[in-house]
């Protein structure tokens, strides 16, 4: 996937350049167009060439669920006629990249057997944070597989306390 990083890579130094100081802002509704983009049907729909611009742009900014402000309608505009419509998860993504380097925190999925509650993750939240020595901005998914405890993913670090992994390592130890 290093070409559609390639792809992106401009377009999203660009945003965060023309954002200014409205980066939570800018990252709201980009990641909204995201999430609309990388809709399979959408993709298919987009694609087709007897579709124009206009009618990709109208399609997009109907289904979205925040009213976009003139700066997201034109960067839409842009990447559509630029024929970059599926590259958008990705300059999301470096996007978010570059808001959190600027502000010194990385974004972390904590996978967890149960719905952990507002006290059981500011605890883990500050847990998290020493342990990897920045902020986390923290999203939990739920994962009944892992049995119990957590696995959290931050950049391509990996802390995996669940009781799947123990048993996976109890497992190892005992047949070798």
């Amino acid at each position: 996937m290093a070409e559609l990083a390639t792809i992106a890579r401009p377009y999203a130094e660009a945003l965060f350049k023309a954002s200014g100081s409205d980066l939570g802002g800018t990252a709201v509704w980009l990641d909204e167009l995201a999430a609309i983009a990388a809709n399979a049907q959408l993709q298919q729909f987009a694609g087709n060439p007897s579709v124009t611009s206009a009618q990709a742009f109208d399609v997009i900014s109907g289904v979205a669920k925040t009213k976009l402000p003139d700066a997201a309608k034109n960067f839409l505009r842009t990447v559509i006629e630029n024929g970059r419509l599926s590259v958008l998860p990705e300059i999301a993504a470096q996007f978010r990249t570059l808001k959190n380097a600027q502000s010194g925190s990385s974004d972390a999925i904590v996978y967890s057997a149960f719905a952990l509650d507002g006290a059981a993750l500011a605890d883990l939240s500050a847990t998290l944070e020493k342990r990897f020595g920045r902020k986390l901005n923290l999203q939990v998914e739920l994962e009944p597989a892992l049995i119990g405890g957590v696995r959290v993913v931050v950049g391509d670090e990996v802390l995996d306390t669940s009781v799947k992994a123990r048993l996976e390592q109890m497992k190892v130890a005992l047949i070798s």
